[in-house]
Protein backbone atom coordinates (compact mmCIF):
# COMPACT_ATOMS: atom_id res chain seq x y z
CA UNK A 1 0.00 0.00 0.00
CA UNK A 2 1.32 3.40 -0.77
CA UNK A 3 1.11 6.52 1.03
CA UNK A 4 -1.73 8.70 1.91
CA UNK A 5 -1.52 12.22 0.15
CA UNK A 6 -2.89 15.12 2.32
CA UNK A 7 -2.04 18.63 1.34
CA UNK A 8 -1.25 19.51 4.85
CA UNK A 9 -1.87 23.26 4.72
CA UNK A 10 -5.62 22.00 3.94
CA UNK A 11 -6.32 20.28 7.43
CA UNK A 12 -7.93 21.73 10.33
CA UNK A 13 -4.83 21.38 12.42
CA UNK A 14 -2.73 23.71 9.68
CA UNK A 15 -5.70 26.13 10.08
CA UNK A 16 -4.73 26.19 14.14
CA UNK A 17 -1.48 26.36 13.60
CA UNK A 18 -1.48 29.06 11.71
CA UNK A 19 -4.05 31.64 14.18
CA UNK A 20 -1.94 30.15 16.86
CA UNK A 21 1.66 31.47 15.28
CA UNK A 22 -0.16 34.77 14.92
CA UNK A 23 -1.02 34.59 18.74
CA UNK A 24 2.36 33.75 20.00
CA UNK A 25 5.07 34.89 16.80
CA UNK A 26 6.06 37.78 18.82
CA UNK A 27 6.58 35.93 22.25
CA UNK A 28 10.13 36.19 24.12
CA UNK A 29 11.22 32.40 25.32
CA UNK A 30 12.78 34.48 28.45
CA UNK A 31 8.83 35.35 29.30
CA UNK A 32 7.94 31.59 28.88
CA UNK A 33 10.51 30.64 31.09
CA UNK A 34 9.15 32.73 33.66
CA UNK A 35 5.95 31.74 33.70
CA UNK A 36 6.78 28.24 33.76
CA UNK A 37 9.54 27.13 36.64
CA UNK A 38 9.55 24.00 35.43
CA UNK A 39 10.05 24.67 31.43
CA UNK A 40 13.06 22.50 31.34
CA UNK A 41 11.72 19.29 32.63
CA UNK A 42 8.89 20.13 30.96
CA UNK A 43 9.72 19.88 27.75
CA UNK A 44 12.98 17.19 27.41
CA UNK A 45 12.92 13.65 26.96
CA UNK A 46 15.02 11.71 28.94
CA UNK A 47 15.99 8.14 26.85
CA UNK A 48 18.83 5.47 27.28
CA UNK A 49 21.73 7.89 27.38
CA UNK A 50 20.35 10.32 25.43
CA UNK A 51 18.75 13.88 27.46
CA UNK A 52 16.70 15.79 24.97
CA UNK A 53 16.21 19.32 25.50
CA UNK A 54 13.65 21.88 23.27
CA UNK A 55 12.50 23.82 25.86
CA UNK A 56 14.61 26.69 24.34
CA UNK A 57 11.93 27.21 21.34
CA UNK A 58 9.71 29.25 20.49
CA UNK A 59 6.95 27.07 21.67
CA UNK A 60 4.04 26.89 23.83
CA UNK A 61 2.39 23.50 25.55
CA UNK A 62 -0.62 24.47 22.80
CA UNK A 63 1.95 24.75 19.74
CA UNK A 64 3.34 20.78 20.83
CA UNK A 65 -0.49 19.59 20.95
CA UNK A 66 -1.37 21.13 17.79
CA UNK A 67 1.67 19.95 15.79
CA UNK A 68 1.03 16.25 17.17
CA UNK A 69 -2.83 17.18 16.50
CA UNK A 70 -1.57 17.41 12.62
CA UNK A 71 0.63 14.35 13.12
CA UNK A 72 -2.53 12.55 13.46
CA UNK A 73 -4.28 14.19 10.63
CA UNK A 74 -2.05 13.39 8.39
CA UNK A 75 -2.02 10.05 9.65
CA UNK A 76 1.69 9.66 10.70
CA UNK A 77 1.21 6.61 12.37
CA UNK A 78 -0.39 4.31 9.47
CA UNK A 79 2.62 5.98 7.48
CA UNK A 80 5.12 5.07 9.88
CA UNK A 81 3.55 1.39 9.59
CA UNK A 82 3.62 1.59 5.93
CA UNK A 83 7.92 2.52 6.42
CA UNK A 84 8.23 -0.30 8.89
CA UNK A 85 6.23 -3.18 6.87
CA UNK A 86 8.33 -2.93 3.85
CA UNK A 87 5.47 -1.16 1.90
CA UNK A 88 6.32 0.40 -1.26
CA UNK A 89 6.66 4.04 -0.37
CA UNK A 90 8.86 5.17 -2.85
CA UNK A 91 5.97 5.41 -5.29
CA UNK A 92 8.15 6.94 -8.29
CA UNK A 93 10.77 4.07 -8.04
CA UNK A 94 8.39 0.79 -6.27
CA UNK A 95 10.32 0.38 -4.16
CA UNK A 96 10.32 -0.19 -0.35
CA UNK A 97 12.37 2.12 1.84
CA UNK A 98 13.96 -0.34 4.58
CA UNK A 99 17.08 0.64 5.50
CA UNK A 100 16.08 0.01 9.22
CA UNK A 101 15.88 -3.52 8.15
CA UNK A 102 19.14 -3.59 7.97
CA UNK A 103 19.98 -3.31 12.19
CA UNK A 104 16.82 -5.52 12.85
CA UNK A 105 17.46 -8.56 15.49
CA UNK A 106 17.53 -12.03 13.59
CA UNK A 107 14.50 -13.61 14.99
CA UNK A 108 12.46 -10.42 13.03
CA UNK A 109 10.30 -10.73 10.14
CA UNK A 110 10.39 -7.89 7.17
CA UNK A 111 9.28 -9.45 4.07
CA UNK A 112 9.52 -8.16 0.45
CA UNK A 113 7.54 -8.64 -2.62
CA UNK A 114 6.32 -11.88 0.08
CA UNK A 115 10.10 -12.81 0.85
CA UNK A 116 11.90 -12.27 4.40
CA UNK A 117 14.82 -10.21 3.57
CA UNK A 118 16.04 -10.60 7.23
CA UNK A 119 17.86 -14.13 6.47
CA UNK A 120 20.00 -12.66 3.24
CA UNK A 121 20.29 -9.58 5.62
CA UNK A 122 22.03 -11.47 8.22
CA UNK A 123 24.18 -13.76 5.15
CA UNK A 124 25.56 -10.42 4.03
CA UNK A 125 26.79 -9.30 7.71
CA UNK A 126 28.48 -12.70 8.27
CA UNK A 127 30.19 -12.05 5.07
CA UNK A 128 31.51 -8.72 6.56
CA UNK A 129 32.11 -10.34 9.53
CA UNK A 130 34.58 -12.69 8.51
CA UNK A 131 35.82 -10.67 5.32
CA UNK A 132 36.59 -7.85 8.19
CA UNK A 133 38.58 -10.25 10.19
CA UNK A 134 40.42 -12.23 8.05
CA UNK A 135 41.84 -8.28 6.82
CA UNK A 136 42.39 -7.17 10.04
CA UNK A 137 44.29 -10.43 11.65
CA UNK A 138 46.38 -10.64 8.75
CA UNK A 139 44.70 -14.01 7.59
CA UNK A 140 43.54 -12.42 3.83
CA UNK A 141 46.94 -10.96 2.14
CA UNK A 142 48.21 -9.16 -0.80
CA UNK A 143 49.39 -10.60 -4.22
CA UNK A 144 52.89 -10.60 -2.33
CA UNK A 145 52.14 -12.05 0.90
CA UNK A 146 51.79 -8.91 2.60
CA UNK A 147 49.48 -8.06 5.09
CA UNK A 148 46.89 -5.04 4.38
CA UNK A 149 47.95 -1.47 5.99
CA UNK A 150 45.16 0.81 4.17
CA UNK A 151 42.31 0.37 2.81
CA UNK A 152 40.87 3.01 0.37
CA UNK A 153 36.88 3.96 -0.28
CA UNK A 154 35.81 4.79 -4.04
CA UNK A 155 32.64 5.71 -4.08
CA UNK A 156 30.62 9.25 -4.20
CA UNK A 157 27.33 10.05 -2.58
CA UNK A 158 25.88 7.81 0.36
CA UNK A 159 28.62 5.55 -0.93
CA UNK A 160 31.29 7.78 0.63
CA UNK A 161 29.77 10.28 2.88
CA UNK A 162 28.40 8.05 5.08
CA UNK A 163 31.45 5.58 5.49
CA UNK A 164 33.70 8.65 5.71
CA UNK A 165 31.61 9.97 8.37
CA UNK A 166 31.34 7.50 10.71
CA UNK A 167 35.00 6.63 10.36
CA UNK A 168 35.95 10.19 11.30
CA UNK A 169 33.28 9.77 14.28
CA UNK A 170 34.77 6.57 15.44
CA UNK A 171 38.35 6.99 14.73
CA UNK A 172 38.74 6.84 18.94
CA UNK A 173 38.35 3.18 17.97
CA UNK A 174 40.10 2.46 14.81
CA UNK A 175 42.38 -0.43 14.41
CA UNK A 176 45.69 -0.39 12.61
CA UNK A 177 44.47 0.00 9.12
CA UNK A 178 44.26 3.49 7.43
CA UNK A 179 41.31 4.66 5.79
CA UNK A 180 41.40 7.23 2.63
CA UNK A 181 37.76 8.13 0.87
CA UNK A 182 37.76 8.84 -2.80
CA UNK A 183 34.74 10.65 -4.41
CA UNK A 184 35.18 13.65 -6.21
CA UNK A 185 35.82 12.94 -9.92
CA UNK A 186 38.44 15.49 -9.78
CA UNK A 187 41.61 13.88 -10.86
CA UNK A 188 43.92 16.35 -8.19
CA UNK A 189 41.70 14.28 -4.97
CA UNK A 190 42.38 10.56 -6.32
CA UNK A 191 46.40 11.86 -7.39
CA UNK A 192 46.97 13.10 -3.74
CA UNK A 193 45.90 9.81 -2.41
CA UNK A 194 47.52 7.95 -4.76
CA UNK A 195 50.70 9.70 -3.47
CA UNK A 196 50.40 7.72 -0.14
CA UNK A 197 49.60 4.06 -1.23
CA UNK A 198 51.88 1.24 -1.12
CA UNK A 199 50.03 -1.13 -4.22
CA UNK A 200 51.42 -4.11 -2.10
CA UNK A 201 49.80 -3.69 1.08
CA UNK A 202 46.69 -1.84 0.07
CA UNK A 203 43.19 -3.10 -0.09
CA UNK A 204 40.27 -1.08 -2.28
CA UNK A 205 36.41 -0.64 -1.48
CA UNK A 206 34.47 0.13 -5.06
CA UNK A 207 30.91 0.95 -3.78
CA UNK A 208 28.29 1.01 -6.51
CA UNK A 209 24.84 -0.01 -7.10
CA UNK A 210 25.10 -0.13 -10.71
CA UNK A 211 28.84 -0.22 -10.82
CA UNK A 212 28.19 2.56 -13.80
CA UNK A 213 28.64 5.59 -11.89
CA UNK A 214 31.05 8.01 -13.44
CA UNK A 215 32.88 9.46 -10.47
CA UNK A 216 33.25 6.25 -8.97
CA UNK A 217 34.15 4.24 -11.97
CA UNK A 218 36.43 7.34 -13.41
CA UNK A 219 38.35 6.60 -9.68
CA UNK A 220 38.51 2.81 -9.80
CA UNK A 221 40.07 2.82 -13.55
CA UNK A 222 42.72 5.28 -12.62
CA UNK A 223 43.50 3.50 -9.24
CA UNK A 224 43.46 0.43 -11.31
CA UNK A 225 46.20 1.17 -14.20
CA UNK A 226 48.39 3.13 -11.26
CA UNK A 227 47.89 -0.69 -9.78
CA UNK A 228 48.63 -2.64 -12.74
CA UNK A 229 52.05 -0.42 -13.30
CA UNK A 230 53.20 -2.16 -10.51
CA UNK A 231 51.33 -6.05 -10.81
CA UNK A 232 49.51 -8.27 -12.95
CA UNK A 233 46.28 -8.24 -13.72
CA UNK A 234 45.29 -11.81 -11.20
CA UNK A 235 46.88 -9.32 -8.24
CA UNK A 236 43.65 -7.56 -8.77
CA UNK A 237 41.48 -10.34 -7.32
CA UNK A 238 43.66 -10.34 -4.42
CA UNK A 239 42.87 -6.14 -3.66
CA UNK A 240 40.11 -5.22 -5.32
CA UNK A 241 36.56 -6.08 -3.44
CA UNK A 242 33.01 -4.34 -4.77
CA UNK A 243 30.06 -3.46 -3.04
CA UNK A 244 27.11 -3.60 -6.23
CA UNK A 245 23.98 -5.18 -7.62
CA UNK A 246 25.60 -5.51 -11.12
CA UNK A 247 28.26 -8.41 -10.87
CA UNK A 248 29.14 -8.86 -14.36
CA UNK A 249 30.53 -5.36 -14.80
CA UNK A 250 32.22 -6.30 -11.35
CA UNK A 251 33.47 -9.70 -12.95
CA UNK A 252 34.03 -7.97 -16.01
CA UNK A 253 36.90 -5.16 -13.74
CA UNK A 254 38.93 -8.22 -12.55
CA UNK A 255 37.19 -8.03 -8.93
CA UNK A 256 36.18 -12.18 -8.15
CA UNK A 257 32.60 -13.13 -7.14
CA UNK A 258 33.22 -13.98 -3.67
CA UNK A 259 34.94 -10.62 -3.21
CA UNK A 260 31.28 -9.02 -3.89
CA UNK A 261 29.13 -7.84 -1.85
CA UNK A 262 25.64 -7.14 -2.19
CA UNK A 263 23.16 -4.52 -2.44
CA UNK A 264 19.54 -3.93 -2.91
CA UNK A 265 16.94 -1.09 -4.24
CA UNK A 266 15.14 -1.07 -1.24
CA UNK A 267 18.08 0.46 0.79
CA UNK A 268 18.61 4.36 -0.80
CA UNK A 269 22.15 4.94 -0.99
CA UNK A 270 21.76 7.94 1.51
CA UNK A 271 20.67 5.58 3.94
CA UNK A 272 22.76 2.34 2.75
CA UNK A 273 25.83 2.57 5.14
CA UNK A 274 23.91 0.22 7.62
CA UNK A 275 24.63 -2.47 4.38
CA UNK A 276 27.59 -3.71 2.77
CA UNK A 277 28.38 0.18 1.87
CA UNK A 278 29.73 0.09 5.44
CA UNK A 279 32.37 -2.41 4.83
CA UNK A 280 34.70 -0.07 4.88
CA UNK A 281 33.39 0.88 8.42
CA UNK A 282 34.10 -2.19 9.48
CA UNK A 283 37.47 -2.49 8.28
CA UNK A 284 38.55 0.84 10.17
CA UNK A 285 36.57 0.06 13.53
CA UNK A 286 36.85 -3.76 13.48
CA UNK A 287 33.34 -5.76 12.90
CA UNK A 288 31.97 -5.45 16.61
CA UNK A 289 31.89 -1.82 16.94
CA UNK A 290 29.77 -1.88 13.28
CA UNK A 291 27.46 -4.32 14.69
CA UNK A 292 27.30 -1.82 18.12
CA UNK A 293 26.24 0.93 15.17
CA UNK A 294 23.63 -1.40 13.89
CA UNK A 295 22.54 -2.00 17.15
CA UNK A 296 22.16 1.35 18.66
CA UNK A 297 20.27 2.39 15.03
CA UNK A 298 17.83 -0.52 15.84
CA UNK A 299 17.59 0.62 19.72
CA UNK A 300 16.31 4.05 18.00
CA UNK A 301 14.07 2.14 15.64
CA UNK A 302 12.00 0.60 17.80
CA UNK A 303 11.65 4.20 20.36
CA UNK A 304 10.17 6.13 17.09
CA UNK A 305 8.22 2.60 16.33
CA UNK A 306 6.72 2.40 19.37
CA UNK A 307 7.28 5.91 21.47
CA UNK A 308 3.84 7.98 21.76
CA UNK A 309 4.30 11.41 19.59
CA UNK A 310 4.55 13.32 23.04
CA UNK A 311 8.09 12.11 23.49
CA UNK A 312 8.69 10.71 20.36
CA UNK A 313 12.05 12.07 19.77
CA UNK A 314 12.48 12.06 16.35
CA UNK A 315 8.41 12.98 15.99
CA UNK A 316 8.90 15.95 18.41
CA UNK A 317 12.12 17.03 16.47
CA UNK A 318 10.61 16.81 13.37
CA UNK A 319 7.75 18.96 14.29
CA UNK A 320 9.38 21.69 16.06
CA UNK A 321 11.41 21.85 12.79
CA UNK A 322 7.87 21.77 10.37
CA UNK A 323 6.86 24.68 12.66
CA UNK A 324 9.95 27.07 11.75
CA UNK A 325 9.89 26.12 8.27
CA UNK A 326 6.61 26.60 7.51
CA UNK A 327 5.41 29.52 10.26
CA UNK A 328 8.36 31.24 10.58
CA UNK A 329 9.58 31.33 7.14
CA UNK A 330 12.91 30.03 8.88
CA UNK A 331 15.12 28.17 5.41
CA UNK A 332 17.79 27.13 7.35
CA UNK A 333 18.97 24.55 10.64
CA UNK A 334 22.65 24.62 11.94
CA UNK A 335 24.03 21.50 13.22
CA UNK A 336 26.55 22.05 15.79
CA UNK A 337 28.12 19.07 17.36
CA UNK A 338 30.68 19.79 20.63
CA UNK A 339 33.15 17.39 19.61
CA UNK A 340 35.72 17.07 17.10
CA UNK A 341 34.50 13.74 15.87
CA UNK A 342 31.76 14.74 14.32
CA UNK A 343 33.42 17.45 11.90
CA UNK A 344 31.46 15.92 8.97
CA UNK A 345 28.07 15.25 10.55
CA UNK A 346 26.57 18.19 8.49
CA UNK A 347 28.09 17.10 5.72
CA UNK A 348 26.48 13.76 5.70
CA UNK A 349 23.19 15.13 6.96
CA UNK A 350 22.95 17.51 3.77
CA UNK A 351 22.30 14.79 2.01
CA UNK A 352 20.20 12.94 3.80
CA UNK A 353 18.01 16.03 4.79
CA UNK A 354 18.31 17.99 1.50
CA UNK A 355 18.11 15.28 -1.07
CA UNK A 356 15.26 13.34 0.46
CA UNK A 357 13.01 16.60 1.57
CA UNK A 358 13.76 19.18 -1.47
CA UNK A 359 10.69 18.12 -3.29
CA UNK A 360 8.50 20.42 -5.29
CA UNK A 361 5.72 18.32 -5.94
CA UNK A 362 3.44 16.38 -3.94
CA UNK A 363 2.36 12.61 -3.69
CA UNK A 364 -0.08 13.34 -6.25
CA UNK A 365 2.14 15.29 -8.68
CA UNK A 366 0.77 18.45 -7.83
CA UNK A 367 3.11 21.38 -7.68
CA UNK A 368 3.57 22.55 -4.13
CA UNK A 369 2.77 26.17 -2.75
CA UNK A 370 4.01 25.88 1.05
CA UNK A 371 7.88 25.23 1.64
CA UNK A 372 9.51 22.31 2.02
CA UNK A 373 12.61 20.67 3.03
CA UNK A 374 15.23 22.75 5.28
CA UNK A 375 18.85 23.76 4.28
CA UNK A 376 21.26 22.13 6.36
CA UNK A 377 24.85 23.48 7.25
CA UNK A 378 27.00 23.80 10.20
CA UNK A 379 30.07 22.78 11.94
CA UNK A 380 31.59 21.70 15.48
CA UNK A 381 31.50 23.88 18.01
CA UNK A 382 33.72 25.42 19.39
CA UNK A 383 35.02 26.01 15.93
CA UNK A 384 31.68 27.45 14.79
CA UNK A 385 31.87 29.90 17.89
CA UNK A 386 34.56 31.41 16.46
CA UNK A 387 33.37 31.20 12.81
CA UNK A 388 29.35 31.47 12.13
CA UNK A 389 27.58 32.14 15.33
CA UNK A 390 27.68 35.75 14.52
CA UNK A 391 25.28 35.89 12.19
CA UNK A 392 22.91 33.27 14.46
CA UNK A 393 23.37 35.67 17.87
CA UNK A 394 22.47 39.02 15.74
CA UNK A 395 22.22 38.42 12.13
CA UNK A 396 18.58 39.05 10.28
CA UNK A 397 17.35 35.62 9.79
CA UNK A 398 15.71 32.90 12.07
CA UNK A 399 18.17 30.03 12.49
CA UNK A 400 17.17 27.02 14.57
CA UNK A 401 19.95 25.23 15.43
CA UNK A 402 20.54 21.69 16.84
CA UNK A 403 23.77 21.31 19.37
CA UNK A 404 25.17 17.86 20.41
CA UNK A 405 26.91 17.40 23.42
CA UNK A 406 28.55 14.57 25.08
CA UNK A 407 28.62 14.07 29.11
CA UNK A 408 31.93 12.27 28.72
CA UNK A 409 35.18 13.09 26.61
CA UNK A 410 36.90 9.85 25.17
CA UNK A 411 40.56 10.43 26.45
CA UNK A 412 39.21 11.49 29.91
CA UNK A 413 41.23 15.28 29.73
CA UNK A 414 38.65 16.47 32.27
CA UNK A 415 39.90 20.11 32.24
CA UNK A 416 39.47 20.55 28.02
CA UNK A 417 35.79 18.48 28.75
CA UNK A 418 34.64 21.09 31.32
CA UNK A 419 35.20 24.31 28.93
CA UNK A 420 34.00 22.30 26.06
CA UNK A 421 30.95 21.93 27.59
CA UNK A 422 30.67 25.14 29.70
CA UNK A 423 31.21 26.35 26.03
CA UNK A 424 27.99 24.13 24.45
CA UNK A 425 25.68 25.10 27.94
CA UNK A 426 26.71 28.47 27.23
CA UNK A 427 25.82 29.21 23.68
CA UNK A 428 22.49 28.40 24.23
CA UNK A 429 21.49 30.12 27.06
CA UNK A 430 23.01 33.42 25.55
CA UNK A 431 20.99 32.88 22.07
CA UNK A 432 18.22 32.51 24.78
CA UNK A 433 18.59 35.53 26.52
CA UNK A 434 20.50 37.94 24.87
CA UNK A 435 21.44 40.91 26.26
CA UNK A 436 19.42 43.71 27.19
CA UNK A 437 20.51 47.64 26.40
CA UNK A 438 19.65 47.71 30.49
CA UNK A 439 22.47 45.33 30.84
CA UNK A 440 24.57 46.54 27.86
CA UNK A 441 24.37 50.16 29.73
CA UNK A 442 25.64 48.77 32.82
CA UNK A 443 27.90 46.99 31.41
CA UNK A 444 29.60 50.06 29.19
CA UNK A 445 29.48 52.17 32.22
CA UNK A 446 30.84 49.81 34.58
CA UNK A 447 34.00 50.11 32.54
CA UNK A 448 34.05 54.01 33.01
CA UNK A 449 34.08 54.82 29.38
CA UNK A 450 32.29 58.59 28.12
CA UNK A 451 28.49 58.96 27.50
CA UNK A 452 29.65 59.58 23.70
CA UNK A 453 31.44 56.10 23.35
CA UNK A 454 28.47 54.78 25.61
CA UNK A 455 25.86 55.77 23.08
CA UNK A 456 27.52 55.51 20.14
CA UNK A 457 28.45 51.42 20.92
CA UNK A 458 24.93 50.67 22.58
CA UNK A 459 23.25 49.41 20.00
CA UNK A 460 25.96 47.01 18.71
CA UNK A 461 26.49 45.54 22.11
CA UNK A 462 22.61 44.53 22.56
CA UNK A 463 21.54 40.97 21.01
CA UNK A 464 17.55 40.60 20.95
CA UNK A 465 18.02 36.67 21.85
CA UNK A 466 14.60 34.77 21.28
CA UNK A 467 16.84 32.49 18.94
CA UNK A 468 15.86 28.85 19.06
CA UNK A 469 17.69 25.37 19.71
CA UNK A 470 17.35 22.49 20.47
CA UNK A 471 19.77 20.36 23.14
CA UNK A 472 20.76 16.47 22.25
CA UNK A 473 22.93 15.58 25.69
CA UNK A 474 24.14 12.23 25.33
CA UNK A 475 26.60 10.42 27.53
CA UNK A 476 29.29 9.49 25.41
CA UNK A 477 30.11 9.27 22.11
CA UNK A 478 30.57 5.33 21.11
CA UNK A 479 29.48 3.16 18.47
CA UNK A 480 26.41 2.26 19.92
CA UNK A 481 25.17 6.02 20.97
CA UNK A 482 26.53 7.02 16.91
CA UNK A 483 23.95 5.07 15.37
CA UNK A 484 21.46 6.16 17.92
CA UNK A 485 22.15 9.74 16.77
CA UNK A 486 22.52 8.67 12.90
CA UNK A 487 18.79 6.59 12.97
CA UNK A 488 17.31 9.84 14.89
CA UNK A 489 17.75 12.02 12.24
CA UNK A 490 17.08 9.45 9.29
CA UNK A 491 13.56 9.19 11.62
CA UNK A 492 13.35 13.26 11.88
CA UNK A 493 13.62 13.26 7.95
CA UNK A 494 10.73 10.45 7.38
CA UNK A 495 8.56 12.66 9.62
CA UNK A 496 9.02 15.74 7.71
CA UNK A 497 8.26 14.37 4.25
CA UNK A 498 5.08 12.92 5.50
CA UNK A 499 3.96 16.09 6.94
CA UNK A 500 4.93 18.15 3.76
CA UNK A 501 3.22 15.13 1.70
CA UNK A 502 6.07 14.25 -0.75
CA UNK A 503 7.69 11.37 -1.69
CA UNK A 504 11.87 11.58 0.19
CA UNK A 505 13.43 8.41 -1.45
CA UNK A 506 13.39 9.40 -4.59
CA UNK A 507 16.05 11.85 -6.37
CA UNK A 508 15.43 12.52 -9.47
CA UNK A 509 16.46 15.79 -9.24
CA UNK A 510 20.02 14.66 -9.37
CA UNK A 511 19.63 12.79 -12.74
CA UNK A 512 19.21 16.57 -14.64
CA UNK A 513 22.91 17.35 -14.39
CA UNK A 514 24.40 14.59 -14.88
CA UNK A 515 23.04 13.89 -18.48
CA UNK A 516 23.81 17.35 -19.25
CA UNK A 517 27.35 16.55 -18.25
CA UNK A 518 27.26 13.53 -20.89
CA UNK A 519 26.52 15.61 -23.70
CA UNK A 520 29.18 18.33 -22.70
CA UNK A 521 31.76 15.14 -22.62
CA UNK A 522 30.96 14.10 -25.62
CA UNK A 523 31.64 17.46 -27.07
CA UNK A 524 34.63 17.75 -25.12
CA UNK A 525 36.46 14.45 -25.95
CA UNK A 526 34.82 14.04 -29.66
CA UNK A 527 33.77 17.30 -30.89
CA UNK A 528 30.55 16.73 -31.18
CA UNK A 529 28.35 19.66 -31.68
CA UNK A 530 25.28 20.31 -29.24
CA UNK A 531 22.75 22.81 -28.62
CA UNK A 532 23.28 24.69 -25.49
CA UNK A 533 22.46 28.84 -24.24
CA UNK A 534 24.88 31.37 -24.86
CA UNK A 535 26.85 31.27 -21.15
CA UNK A 536 27.19 27.43 -21.72
CA UNK A 537 28.47 27.89 -25.23
CA UNK A 538 31.06 30.45 -24.43
CA UNK A 539 31.97 28.30 -21.04
CA UNK A 540 32.72 25.32 -23.66
CA UNK A 541 34.42 27.65 -25.46
CA UNK A 542 37.13 29.18 -23.01
CA UNK A 543 37.61 25.53 -21.32
CA UNK A 544 39.00 24.42 -25.21
CA UNK A 545 41.29 26.92 -25.42
CA UNK A 546 42.86 27.22 -22.56
CA UNK A 547 42.46 23.92 -21.29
Amino acid sequence: MSLKSINPTQTKSWKKLRNHFNEIKDVHMKDLFKEDSDRGIDFSIKWEDFYVDYSKNRITQETLNLLIELANEIDLKDAMSKYFRGDVINKTEQRAVLHTALRSTEDDEVFVRGKNIIPEVFSVKNKIETFTNNVINGTLKGSTGKSFTHVVNIGIGGSDLGPAMVVDALQYYKNHLTTYFVSNVDGDHVSEVIKKLDPETTLFVIVSKTFTTQETLSNANTIRQWFLKSANKEAIAKHFVAVSTNTEKVKEFGIEEENIFPMWSWVGGRFSLWSAVGLTISLAVGYNNFDLLLKGAHKMDQHFKNEKFKSNIPVVLALISVWYNNFFDAETEALIPYSQYLNQFANYLQQGIMESNGKGNDRSGSPINYQTGTIIWGGPGTNAQHAFFQLIHQGTKLIPADFIGFVKSLHGNKDHQNKLVSNYLAQTEALLNGKTEKEVLKELKSKRLAEPEINTLLPFKVFTGNKPTNSIFINKLTPESLGKLIALYEHKIFVQGIVWNIFSYDQSGVELGKQLASTILDEINNKASHSHDSSTENLLKHYRQEG
